[in-house]
């Protein structure tokens, strides 16, 4: 018997935290407990059913775990090794790890590098590791620390939060778009060197606009990004990861053809296991586990369902550890 966060939809949605029986673990394997889990964007999307993230039903939610391995017919994992998850389906299409315990396929996981705890490692989360994949998608295009500022959208979110902790540790001026102006020690806290409230960047702007940006880590979308965009130097890179404004992009071919400015998108949930690996490498290398603590809000699993509710609301910041 595992407890679990159970998402129904029969005539109606219905989330609960069961106990269910071990039988019902999907196809796997891998048999994982779980310490620790999180709460992304998508599980909140799921989880209060404001978007048809869940492609099958009953699911059990959360795209991401962190624990330890139980019983493996995998050639790469045993019992007792300490494993990260993120993305692939999961919480969506295969049960989640808002849960004591998982069936999942070894491929997919990543073996937990030593310098994180399992709560340390949903600190970090899809999150985390998606705005670790934008620095290194930035740094692969060449945008240095002497290239200029870096622009970060919706700042106070976990990927937001997380990519300016990363940033300041290399060396990098960011530049922290929120709107939450309240958190600015938060965010100067993080290594945020100047606030710029996101009203600045929402609405429709011009094509072509005053170079500012030498790189951008941007979560939000639609004018937000079309803005940043018509805002970044010649020959920097825009790293495009969300879409909490929208999934619209009201731009033109301007800042590409004349600026050759690189708008790269980066996906986290089919991320080769190779880059998994490298991104969570970088992520125990520079990542200030000092500055990791600040953003960590923890909650119990019975907790999980609110915690939801308020990070669809606007009302979270940082990271959210679910405590299995």
């Amino acid at each position: 018997m595992f407890r679990a966060l159970l998402l129904e939809k029969n005539e109606s949605f219905h989330a609960s935290v069961q106990t269910l029986e071990d039988s019902r673990l999907p196809e796997g394997d891998v048999t994982v407990s779980v310490a620790y889990s999180t709460l992304n964007f998508k599980d909140g999307l799921a989880i209060t059913h404001r978007s048809p993230v869940v492609r099958q039903w009953p699911m059990v939610a959360g795209i991401d775990g962190a624990g330890t391995v139980l019983e493996s017919s995998h050639p790469d994992w045993k019992a007792g090794d300490a494993f990260v998850h993120n993305g692939w389906g999961v919480g969506e299409t295969h049960w989640g790890c808002l849960a004591e315990k998982a069936r999942l396929k070894g491929d997919w996981l990543v073996h937990l590098p030593s310098a994180f705890t399992p709560r340390q490692a949903m600190a970090i989360g899809t999150a985390g590791y998606t705005a670790m994949l934008c620095v290194m998608a930035l740094e692969e295009r060449g945008v240095r620390p002497e290239s200029g500022e870096i622009l970060v959208t919706g700042a106070s979110g976990g990927v937001g939060s997380v990519a300016i902790a990363l940033l300041s540790h290399l060396g990098y001026r960011v530049v922290a778009s929120t709107g939450k102006l309240q958190e600015s020690g938060y965010l100067q806290a993080l290594g945020a060197a100047e606030l710029i409230d996101r009203q600045t960047l929402s609405a429709a702007g011009k094509p072509f606009q005053k170079e500012r940006w030498a790189g951008v880590v941007d979560t939000v979308g639609s004018h937000t990004l079309a803005n940043a965009l018509a805002q970044t130097r010649y020959g920097g890179t825009v790293a495009a990861c969300g879409l909490a404004q929208g999934m619209d992009l009201p731009t033109t071919v301007m800042p590409f053809i004349l600026r050759n400015v690189a708008l790269v998108g980066v996906d986290s949930v089919m991320a080769p296991l190779a880059r998994r690996q490298q991104a969570w490498n970088r992520l125990a290398r520079d990542l200030d586990p000092a500055k990791l603590e600040a953003m960590i809000e923890e909650v119990s699993l019975d907790q999980a369902q609110a915690k939801a509710q308020a990070l669809m609301d606007g009302q979270v910041r940082g990271r959210v550890v679910v405590r299995i």
